[in-house]
Order: C-alpha cells, then sequence, then structure tokens
C-alpha cells in the first residue's frame, strides 16, 4: 500500500518585532502596518538574512576568480603564530586589510564624486551656463580661495582692489576640479589643518596627491598580488581618508557653502509626522543638494501652491530622510521625516505622493514598496538607476534645472487625488534647531564683535564643558534603529560633553528631542547645561549632512588657533563615535578622524576582529603614528564612557583635569603660560 506523501504547509515568514527593531514609536507604528498589509521591509529582511560570521570578521577575500577564500578565527582562538591563508598565500592580516581599505576607497570615492559634481555644477554657475544657480556667499568664496592659492585682490593703477566675483569664481572652480585628478602637488586643503597636524602627515608620507588617484591606487594595491603588508596597506588608506575628509569631502561643503548659501541656526521639526495628510507629500531622499535646492525653490512658490490648491490639497509639504533632508533642512528649514532606515515606511503612511532619490543609501526595494501604494518614485542621476518598471526616471541636468524640478513637482501634485491606500501617517514629531556650522558656533560663542573659539576653549579649560564629541554616521539593522546613537549621546552631554552631529545621527536626536536649548536643563550636566543657556545653543549641534563632517574637522582645527588647549587635534579633550554605523563611508569617514588625530569608537562591528593583529595595529599601534585610533564598542552606555576616559586623558595631559578658580586670561597668556 501506498504511503501518502505529507503536504507541507508554506514555511511562514520572519517578521520583525516592533519594539525590538526600533526605540522610536512612529517607526514601531509603521512596521505594523507593514505587516497587517503584507509589505516586506529592511525590519523583517534583517530577521530573516543573518549576517556572514566570516564576513564581518574581515577576513573572507573575493578578490580573484580562485576564491572566494575564507579564513575564519579557530574555535580555540590564535595562540601563537597564525597559520591561515588563502590560495595565494594572503594571511588574514593581508585579506583583512585589504578589505578594509577597499571599504575607505569605496567611501571616499562615493563622497569624493559627490564632491565633483557639485564642483561641476559651481562651474556651470560662474560660467553663467545656468539660471538656477548663483554665488550667495561671496565672503566665503574669498575665503576659500585663499586656501587654494588663489589671488582674492588684484592692483589698478597702483590701488589694490577686491577681484570680482564672477571672475574669482570661476578661477576657484577650475582649481577645485584640478584636485580631484591633478598630476603634481598636493591635496591643498590638508594646510587647513593644525601645521602639527600637517607635518604628522609629512612625516608619515601619507599627504594626498590628489583625490581620484588615492582611490585607484587602493585598487591596484588590492589586487592580487601587489601589496601583502598590513602596515603598507593601511598607509594608502590613510592616504586616500584624508583625500575624502580634507579633499573630496571639504570641497563639497565648502562649494555647497558658496552655491547655496552657509547655514545658520533654525527652526523645523523631525519624523514621520511632519507628512500632512491634508497636503501633497514631496519627499526628497539621497545625498546631493543640487536639485534638492531647486526643488525646494519650485515647490514653495506661488505657482506650485496654487496648482496644488487646485488638486483640492492644501499646499505641498516637502520632507526629507537621509542627507538631502540635512541638506535642505540646514538651509530653509525642510522638517527630515525619517532616517536610512525609515525610508520605506514614508511610503507605507499611504500620504507619500513621490519620493525623489539622487545617490547613496537608497533601498532598491522602495520600488516594490512604492508598487504596493500610489506612490511615484523618481530617480534622478545617470548613476543610481533601478530595474523596476514602476520607477520614473527623469535625469537631472544642471543647465534645465528649473524644468527638472517643476516635472518632478507636477508629478506629484497630480499623484495627490490618486491615493488609494487609507492614509496613516505617526503623530510623532519634535521641534528642532538645525544649521549650525564653524562660523556660526562662531557667532554664537563670540557674538558679533567677538566671534572667536575663546568662549568654547575658556569653557573646556575651567572644566564647565569636560570634552567635543563627533558622533555621526548612519542606522544598522543589525542593531535596534536609534539605541545606540540615543544612548551615546545621552551618556556624553549628562557628562558635561558637547555632541557636534551629522547624518543619521543627527536625524536620531532631533527625532528624540535633543536639539533644543531646552534639552540641556533636561539632560545635560551642571557645566555644559549651564553655558547652553547662557549661550542659548542645543548641547547637540546639528552640522548637516555626512561630508559636512568636514566642518567638525574645520571646528577642530578652530578650537586648536583659539590656543590654550594644545598645538595639534590629537591634543584636544574630544573623540569620534559612529555607534550604529553601516556603510563604506562611514569607515572612510572614521580613518579620516582617526588620521587626523581623534580617538574614534564603533559601534555593531568592525571587519578587523577576525585578524588580530591587523587590529591591535589600527587599535593600538596607530595612535603612536597619528596621535588617534580606533576601537569598537557595541554597548552603547560602556561606548560613551570609553569616549569620556579619553577625553579625561587628555584633560590631564593638558594639566587641566583638576578644580581650578576661574580666571579670565586672553589666549596670548594661555600661550605662554603652555609653552612655561
Amino acid at each position: 500500500m501506498e504511503k501518502k506523501a505529507k503536504s507541507k504547509e508554506p514555511t511562514k515568514a520572519k517578521l520583525a518585532n516592533a519594539e525590538t527593531a526600533s526605540i522610536d514609536e512612529a517607526t514601531q507604528q509603521m512596521i505594523l502596518r507593514a505587516q497587517e498589509l503584507g509589505v516586506e521591509t529592511i525590519f523583517d529582511r534583517a530577521v530573516a538574512m543573518k549576517p556572514c560570521n566570516i564576513g564581518t570578521q574581515g577576513t573572507c577575500c573575493k578578490n580573484c576568480g580562485m576564491g572566494p577564500c575564507r579564513l575564519p578565527l579557530p574555535k580555540s582562538g590564535i595562540e601563537g603564530e597564525d597559520n591561515r591563508k588563502g590560495l595565494c598565500g594572503a594571511t588574514a592580516n593581508t585579506i583583512a586589510a585589504r578589505n578594509f581599505i577597499r571599504m575607505i576607497a569605496g567611501g571616499a570615492a562615493a563622497h569624493s564624486d559627490h564632491g565633483r559634481a557639485v564642483a561641476e555644477v559651481f562651474m556651470s554657475a560662474a560660467r553663467k551656463e545656468t539660471d538656477a544657480y548663483r554665488i550667495k556667499d561671496p565672503i566665503k568664496l574669498r575665503e576659500v580661495a585663499k586656501w587654494l592659492d588663489i589671488p582674492t585682490t588684484v592692483e589698478v593703477d597702483g590701488e589694490t582692489l577686491d577681484r570680482d566675483t564672477d571672475e574669482l569664481a570661476v578661477a576657484v572652480g577650475e582649481k577645485a576640479l584640478g584636485e580631484w585628478g591633478k598630476a603634481e602637488g598636493e591635496v591643498l586643503f590638508a594646510k587647513r589643518a593644525p601645521k602639527a597636524r600637517y607635518e604628522t602627515w609629512k612625516k608619515q608620507g601619507v599627504v594626498p596627491r590628489n583625490i581620484d588617484r588615492e582611490i585607484v591606487e587602493i585598487m591596484h594595491r588590492t589586487h592580487i598580488g601587489v601589496d601583502q603588508d598590513y602596515r603598507n596597506l593601511i598607509k594608502q588608506g590613510t592616504r586616500a581618508a584624508i583625500g575624502d575628509g580634507w579633499g573630496g569631502s571639504m570641497l563639497a561643503t565648502e562649494l555647497q557653502d558658496i552655491l547655496f548659501g552657509t547655514p545658520y541656526p533654525l527652526a523645523t521639526e523631525a519624523n514621520l509626522g511632519v507628512m500632512k495628510e491634508d497636503m501633497v507629500n514631496l519627499v526628497i531622499h539621497g545625498h546631493e543638494p543640487v536639485l534638492s535646492e531647486i526643488i525646494v525653490t519650485v515647490a514653495s512658490s506661488k505657482k506650485w501652491q496654487d496648482y496644488a490648491r487646485s488638486k483640492g490639497a492644501k499646499g505641498i509639504q516637502l520632507s526629507g530622510i537621509c542627507c538631502t533632508a540635512n541638506e535642505v533642512l540646514q538651509r530653509h528649514g525642510v522638517p527630515p521625516c525619517g532616517t536610512f532606515l525609515q525610508q520605506e515606511l514614508a511610503i507605507i503612511t499611504g500620504a507619500c505622493d513621490a519620493m525623489v532619490v539622487d545617490i547613496q543609501c537608497i533601498f532598491q526595494n522602495l520600488a516594490n514598496v512604492a508598487a504596493c501604494f500610489h506612490t511615484k518614485l523618481i530617480t534622478t542621476h545617470p548613476i543610481a538607476k533601478m530595474e523596476q518598471d514602476n520607477v520614473i526616471h527623469i535625469e537631472f541636468d544642471e543647465h534645465h534645472a528649473v524644468e527638472d524640478a517643476e516635472r518632478i513637482v507636477k508629478l506629484a501634485v497630480d499623484n495627490y487625488e490618486n491615493r488609494s491606500s487609507e492614509v496613516m501617517i505617526p503623530k510623532q514629531k519634535s521641534s528642532i534647531i538645525g544649521g549650525f556650522g564653524v562660523e556660526s558656533i562662531e557667532y554664537h560663542l563670540g557674538g558679533t564683535f567677538r566671534g572667536s573659539y575663546y568662549t568654547l576653549n575658556d569653557n573646556i579649560i575651567n572644566g564647565r564643558i569636560r570634552g567635543i564629541g563627533g558622533v555621526v554616521g548612519c542606522n544598522n539593522a543589525r542593531t535596534r534603529h536609534n539605541e545606540g546613537h540615543i544612548q551615546v549621546v545621552k551618556e556624553l552631554i549628562k557628562n558635561d560633553v558637547i555632541v557636534l552631529t551629522t547624518g543619521c545621527n543627527a536625524i536620531a536626536c532631533a527625532m528624540e528631542g535633543l536639539l533644543t536649548p531646552e534639552t540641556a536643563g533636561v539632560f545635560c550636566g551642571p557645566g555644559l547645561a549651564e553655558v547652553c543657556e547662557t549661550v542659548g545653543i542645543p548641547p547637540v549641534l546639528h552640522l548637516g549632512s555626512c561630508v559636512d563632517n568636514s566642518r567638525i574637522l574645520l571646528a577642530a582645527a578652530e578650537v586648536v588657533k583659539a590656543g590654550g588647549l594644545g598645538n595639534d587635534i590629537s591634543d584636544l579633550p574630544a573623540a569620534g563615535s559612529a555607534p550604529e554605523w553601516m556603510s563604506e563611508k562611514a569607515i572612510s569617514i572614521g580613518h579620516y578622524f582617526v588620521a587626523s588625530g581623534v580617538y574614534t569608537v564603533f559601534g555593531v562591528t568592525l571587519p578587523v576582529s577576525g585578524a588580530p593583529v591587523f587590529q591591535n595595529y589600527l587599535f593600538k599601534e596607530f595612535e603612536k603614528l597619528y596621535g588617534g585610533m580606533w576601537d569598537l564598542e557595541i554597548d552603547p552606555v560602556r561606548h560613551a564612557r570609553k569616549m569620556i576616559a579619553h577625553i579625561d586623558k587628555k584633560r590631564k595631559a593638558l594639566g587641566i583635569d583638576k578644580a581650578r578658580d576661574r580666571i579670565l586670561v586672553d589666549m596670548d597668556t594661555r600661550r605662554a603660560m603652555e609653552s612655561a
């Protein structure tokens, strides 16, 4: 008698637990809504797909066709000589170093190509090839020109006159574009670092020659059979990372400020609750602000607001995700509706009429989510398309910027009446103050007539401010959304450490309500709270997008310049952090902070644990070369306390670790005391 085959029930998909996936209530609500509607999100995929243990250790090599060669750590650990090798004989240290600097190359390429695109638009504006853009900050134009070795004055009939702004802009654009591929010399902005830092780079042979060359050389060195010394490999990674932080990223930030306006503090709100049920919701997502700037102008105009009203809406509500959100926030007050992990959730509200994306950190699954709703998903960049048929591609061209923006805005408005699902917008949103920068910090601390970092330095020296924490970076679906960001920042400000933030950390802090001056009285230690109350600033200063980490570098250089806290960035009571990092850009950022002399702690994981010798080189030996080093701490509170311990170590080295009577002296006197 034949046995009947047992029928198998279909395997039930694993779903994320909303409460353990995120600390944010709005995010929890939208995860549950997505699951009720049968719409898959990154939170569910993170549960269903586990990471590769060998990959997370950094010891899987797939740089040739004989691999992948996987070198897991022995279960018993490594004692004595490490005999693990790939087919070609590459050791675990070589493989981990190659993988690590390839991540630096990927991150540096992403940031620097962003900078190049901005420089090209800048040139179009300078040459009057487009009416959509103009020079909005001529003062910063002259400042940047000096660092690019461009004369800002001319002699006319024996009289020294300021050079014509349009002529100077062309010269700056040409010189800036040359930084990506010039045949001789070095990246000019490297000399914006303190003199001692620049001399350290010269001594170590890591001053970048140009931006692109260092990235290309990483790809060459990591090809099979080329560089096989982890120390030499990371030296090239260091050169490329400096080329990102003090080159491509810094140029992107400076040129954007000149072209779109240097940010100054302004008020707005953050989280999914900024979306409006009775308005056309157009969400801007990505990283390059060249298109989003024009979309803001077009969508805010009477013409298009009236057009939205003609379709039954009360107007157009712009909001942003990721670093495009930070760019339009810091210059226009456009509210961010979410971080990296919330991009699908903005569509799942049912109120997103269009989402326009450019480059970096954009889920391909957005197209699948958009197909479940009425949302128009629009790609705009020639290097960033999607294969799905429901995605609309409107390729942005700065020469037709307004026309492109109007096409996008019209698509969004026309789609308002096509909403097919029940709208569910979470109520959660928080008030924030964003838009800080090197210039605005100087103004807030010193006022109109005494703009200076003197006040910051003085309050670090007298102990009201314990030190400076740079907390930045992405979200990571392998950890609870926003938990690492918020716990690290709260622990720092509780211990009188002022925080400078960018990227998705900045948006996470905004959502938590940490970006208002009132925050200080609730979450800060007494010293930092007093300073914030007196000056009228939040204890967490939003400095912009991920390329704007260069603002933190320049702020650190200004602190050194103001005096009394050492001669180099490595002398400062300061530390860096990326609690929930996930992208190659974060590795490049982390490494240029380390190379700039900053102790830098990452959360979640770091792909070097499979090569203990290489990890030790980054975590300990690197400090002897550059004054900064890497560290890893998964627990957010211990993570912050490691930063605080380092800050205290630097305070002790400076001799400012003990309580003392407050004596007001000028910085010349402080320098004299320091050198005595």
